[in-house]
Formats: C-alpha cells, structure tokens, sequence
C-alpha cells in the first residue's frame, strides 16, 4: 500500500532559490538580505555588504553573478 502522506510531500514545492543584495550584517552572524523585488529577508552564511548571494530555507548557498535584470510587462 502506498504512503499517501509522501505521496502528498512530493506534490509540495522546494523553498525557491532567491536572489539578493546582502544590505548588512547582524551580530549574531545572520544577514539581512534584500530580494530583487524590493522584499527583506534574514538567512545565515556568509556573504559581504553589497554583494548578491543566492539564498534557498534562510541559509546563503553562494555568491550570484551581478547581471543586471529587466523587467518585461505582458
């Protein structure tokens, strides 16, 4: 009999990777992360004032090229 429990895990999204401008650093060694559409939010790892960092569940992954970034109305 299949687990219908993981079968319904399965069917929920991953945290999505965002992309954002390290805007400062707390004393308890969490950042405080702007996303590029405007949002703040805090994750842990490590990352320098002023760079973009890609960030997945609050925890910096890596340091993300600086492109610049187009928005295109439909």
């Amino acid at each position: 009999m299949p687990n219908l429990w993981r079968q319904f895990k399965e069917l929920l999204p991953d945290a999505p990777l965002l992309i954002g401008t390290v805007t400062a650093r707390n004393g308890d060694g969490s950042a405080v992360i702007t996303t590029l559409d405007g949002g703040q939010l805090r994750a842990t790892g490590n990352g320098d004032v002023g760079t973009r960092v890609f960030v997945r569940g609050g925890v910096i992954t890596g340091a993300a090229p600086d492109l610049p970034s187009i928005d295109i109305e439909i």
